[in-house]
């Protein structure tokens, strides 16, 4: 399948599924996790065929029993989740009419949990939320022939554009989910993860760690072999969102819910080889007086002194890097002159040497706002080189952009490949 078929495919999949939700009572949100799941679904299942069949012909034959029968870490070895038989498409295409379609959907989902310790609680499990006619409707649509034998990456671009409509259509409460691919992309090509521990402590749908297994796959090799993720994120549903992000594409990672500001779950710092994330802006409201935060040695710099997260973050993502990694993050554009306190704490940072890229990014980059933000880049390499230490490449990309429409902006593969070559 071509590129530009692919992308064919992918509005045509989407106009079918929106026109649905459209005429039905369900709102974006109600909508958008149950879709996810049937895509997952049908891509588990595209791999299952796919795992099965190379399975079947390496299986070993006892010369009295014969053929082993297949087991669950077969398919685990062939990087496919083992489907139970009620949980498979072809199952579920083949239902009769009065089968009350959304609580098989659920149960099938429930199985597949209970295969998968990783995944349990993961699954949407609403579908008895859909009226019968819609539901039948959905599955025509994934049913298409065109899915059929898809390769786990183009599928895994079906569910990327997605979750890039839902977040378009604010289907998930303030696009917090989505980073837009133009940033994720930048981040990945400037800081170039391509080893070791990766960590997004703000991991939301776990952008940063797919794009960070393309970037590995185009230099031939496999992410699972070559980089260990860790993902932290506070809310339930965004945690659910990541781990079916990572599964439709193949990928294995320890993402945990979790504040960040409270509670660091995975106690990586001064360990990470290379650290991304999309974190929260202006964030307000942060106890201070937690001795979870006020001893965090995640702030070596200290506590900014105003009402403000935006420093806690910036201290987090130097913290966790090793004394060689890079890191990678957007930032409110507010936070490269922000004063006080916040200032002395940026002079402490920039005054270590870390500081490696600062890039201006403009309006519209963003679906649920339409402000500016900035990338900052960070490799710790540099703290100890003396020629280098004081230089910090300013790229100022405020007008660079492709017009998608009237409210989005991104960078085309042009911009991409420049920002990358300098």
């Amino acid at each position: 399948m071509t590129g530009e078929q692919l992308k064919a495919l992918e509005s045509r999949l989407w106009k079918a599924a929106d026109d649905l939700r459209a005429n039905s009572k369900l709102t974006a949100t109600e909508y958008s996790m149950p879709v996810l799941g049937i895509i997952f679904l049908r891509h588990a299942h595209n791999r299952f065929v796919t795992a099965k069949v190379e399975i079947e012909k390496s299986l070993p034959v006892h010369p009295t029993r014969g053929v082993r029968p297949m087991t669950k870490n077969d398919f685990l070895d062939a990087k496919a989740i083992f489907l139970p038989e009620n949980s498979r498409w072809d199952t579920i295409v083949d239902l009769p009419d009065s089968s009350d379609l959304g609580e098989y959907l659920n149960e099938a989902m429930r199985n597949i949990e209970s295969e998968y310790e990783d995944l349990l609680g993961v699954l949407p499990k609403s579908y008895n939320l859909f009226e019968k006619e819609l539901l039948q409707r959905l599955i025509r649509i994934f049913n298409d022939r065109a899915l059929d034998d898809m390769p786990g990456d183009a599928f895994g671009q079906i569910y990327e554009y997605f979750l890039n409509k839902f977040a378009m259509s604010g289907a998930q409460e303030g696009g917090e989910f989505f980073t837009p691919p133009s940033l994720v992309k930048t981040i990945v090509n400037i800081i170039e993860p391509n080893n070791g521990i990766v960590l997004d402590p703000a991991a939301g749908s776990a952008g940063m760690f797919v794009q960070t297994a393309h970037f590995i796959e185009q230099d031939g090799f496999d992410a699972s072999d070559k980089v260990t993720f860790y993902g932290q994120e506070k809310t339930d549903t965004n945690t659910k969102l990541a781990k079916m992000n990572m599964a439709v594409h193949g990928l294995d990672g320890d993402i945990v819910q979790g504040n960040s500001f409270y509670d660091d779950k995975h106690e990586l710092v001064g360990k990470c080889d290379f650290v991304m994330a999309n974190p929260p802006f202006n964030v307000d409201g942060v106890d201070k007086s937690k001795e979870s935060v006020k001893n965090d040695p995640r702030l070596p710099f200290g506590l900014p002194k105003n009402d403000n997260a935006n420093y806690l973050w910036i201290q987090y993502f130097y913290s966790y890097l090793n004394e060689n990694g890079r890191a990678g993050f957007v930032m409110a554009s507010s936070g490269s002159d922000a004063g006080h306190s916040e200032k002395l704490i940026r002079k402490d940072i920039v005054d270590t040497g870390a500081v490696d890229v600062m890039v201006s990014i403009g309006n519209k980059f963003f679906y649920s706002v339409s402000l500016p933000c900035a990338l900052w880049l960070f490799d710790r390499a540099k703290e100890k080189d003396e020629v280098r230490k004081d230089q910090v490449l300013m790229l100022d990309l405020r007008n660079v952009y492709r017009k998608v429409s009237s409210k989005i902006h991104d960078f085309t593969q042009a911009h991409l490949d420049n920002i990358q070559a300098i």
